[in-house]
């Protein structure tokens, strides 16, 4: 057979196998798969860091949350809660004035309710959140407005506060005289351990005829008139004090046997103060111990303190019911004739020239006789100034109404201290400062121009004669201020525990009362025998 010419054959038909299609459609699929996959978790690679970052987030505002600041926060949860809490308080008061127990007693149950969650915020360190104040919110708003309508209306409230208010404060001060009382008459007391000493110290003086008769050989010491010596002099009648203020001096001193001590004490410790000061060491010092009783010259006649004194109006005026006077101005010490005869010094000891005077209550940490060659410049008294503070100016102490005091004195000149003075006796005794004292306390015989006590007559008999030295001299406060610098109690010369808190009493500050008792001679078998009596 002859075959077809090539245009007229018919074409031949080309196909491809099902399984090809298939495999091609696999491919695809699987392509897609993969490329889901990959996606979802590139996806969650990237949400997860973020998710942990948003929990470290909220944890660390969590435990950084300041309660104080939520709970002042104006728009916090908290500080409604605390505001609903004191409204709720005062209605608390209200109601029960009202007979209203009930409401009382719903009130102060929300309150409780309002307190624990407030206590639980605080602890967990979590804001309180709108579910859990929210019944308490409504509740105590019900019962704030249940408490209004029961006309415990802000008016009311206002007037009960305000009664409350002044009833505290009238408590509160009532309390602070009581305690101001309490402190006085506690500072006015003789410890055990004094009592004792003076009793058997007086036995020792009134039994042991020697040191009578060595005591009367010392009063014609030429010593005690020699003004090539140092000379001091302390006026009071407490035996453990005086001997401490005694020993101190001695011990910080470069020549203590240059140094003579003048103390005067009254009747009833005398004989205790004799029997002491004869039985022990000090060094070499020369101690004379006098009576005030035997000062017959200072009587009614010469002296306006001791008229003043055994004045019947005056003690009624200070020590009886009378509103006018401070209690801490209640003190007998105010009304002792030793507490005012420093101004009579130049008269007790006429033959000095300079003096240092020392109180009871002071301790002495350097030695003193440096102010012996120091130039007062023509003045009487050398002495700490203590206006470093406005309340030691002299119109605290005065009375510039009267133009008694307004026409002489600048009312802020600057207050001094009593309790280390030194005094040019022969300048004392040509400006008659003691004239000066006595003019003006006949000027206050009526107790306007001051109270009591020896400072304020005191500014006024020196004013114009005093020169004022470094304040390291003499440091004050140890009975009462707390908080004295201790670099400051260090560099002094003398530290004075002027105030209630004497260290010889229970009440003393225990942060300054070793400083008191490393000078106190526990050698002695009485001060040994006294202390646990």
């Amino acid at each position: 057979m002859r075959r077809r010419a090539i245009d007229y054959r018919r074409p031949v038909r080309r196909r491809f196998s099902h399984w090809i299609c298939a495999l091609f459609g696999l491919f695809v699929v699987a392509v897609l798969v993969l490329f889901v996959v990959h996606h979802n978790h590139n996806e969650d690679r990237v949400e997860h860091p973020v998710h942990e970052k948003d929990s470290r987030m909220e944890r660390d505002v969590f435990e950084k949350l300041n309660f104080t600041e939520e709970i002042l926060s104006a728009t916090s949860l908290s500080r409604q809660l605390a505001e609903q809490m004191t409204l709720a308080k005062a209605y608390v008061i209200i109601a029960k004035e009202h007979n209203n127990f009930f409401l009382a007693w719903e009130l102060s149950s929300m309150i409780r309710s309002c307190q624990l969650l407030l206590s639980k915020a605080a602890m967990r360190g979590r804001p309180i959140t709108l579910e859990e104040a929210e019944p308490i919110i409504s509740r105590l708003s019900s019962l704030i407005y249940k408490a209004q309508d029961a006309h415990y209306d802000i008016a009311t409230t206002i007037v009960t506060m305000k009664s409350h208010n002044q009833a505290l404060e009238e408590r509160a001060n009532a309390a602070t005289a009581q305690s101001t009382v309490f402190g006085q008459l506690v500072s006015e007391a003789i410890p055990k351990s004094l009592h004792c000493l003076v009793l058997k110290l007086s036995t020792d003086w009134l039994k042991r005829l020697p040191l009578q008769d060595l005591a009367n050989e010392r009063r014609n010491s030429p010593r005690l008139v020699d003004n090539n010596l140092y000379h001091f002099c302390v006026f009071s009648d407490n035996v453990l004090a005086t001997s401490v203020v005694v020993n101190s001096t001695i011990s910080n001193a470069d020549h203590s046997k240059q140094m003579v001590f003048h103390i005067i004490t009254n009747g009833v410790t005398y004989g205790a103060m004799q029997a002491w000061f004869l039985s022990n060491d000090f060094k070499g010092a020369m101690i004379e111990v006098q009576n005030i009783s035997e000062f017959s010259w200072l009587n009614i006649s010469y002296a306006p303190i001791v008229k003043q004194l055994l004045d019947v109006d005056s003690r009624a005026y200070y020590f009886g019911e009378n509103p006018d006077v401070e209690p801490r101005l209640r003190n007998p010490k105010y009304f002792a004739l030793l507490n005012h005869l420093r101004f009579y010094i130049p008269e007790i000891y006429p033959q000095l020239e300079k003096i240092v005077f020392l109180d009871d209550d002071v301790v002495v940490q350097k030695d003193l006789t440096p102010l012996f060659s120091l130039d007062l410049h023509g003045n009487v008294n050398g002495a700490v100034e203590t206006c470093l503070e406005a309340y030691h100016r002299y119109y605290k102490y005065l009375n510039f109404s009267n133009p008694i005091i307004s026409s002489k004195f600048d009312p802020q000149a600057c207050g001094w201290a009593f309790g280390m003075n030194v005094f040019d006796l022969v300048v004392w005794r040509k400006a008659n400062v003691t004239a000066r004292y006595h003019y003006w306390l006949e000027q206050n015989a009526d107790k306007t121009l001051w109270k009591l006590g020896t400072l304020p007559v005191g500014l006024l008999a020196f004013y114009g004669l005093t020169e004022p030295l470094d304040r390291r001299w003499h440091v004050l406060g140890l009975g009462y201020d707390l908080n004295i610098d201790n670099r400051l109690i260090e560099s002094a010369a003398v530290i004075h525990f002027n105030g209630n808190m004497k260290p010889w009493l229970k009440l003393a500050i225990g942060r300054y009362k070793s400083l008191w008792e490393r000078y106190i001679n526990l050698s002695h078998p009485y001060t040994q025998d006294c202390a646990t009596s």
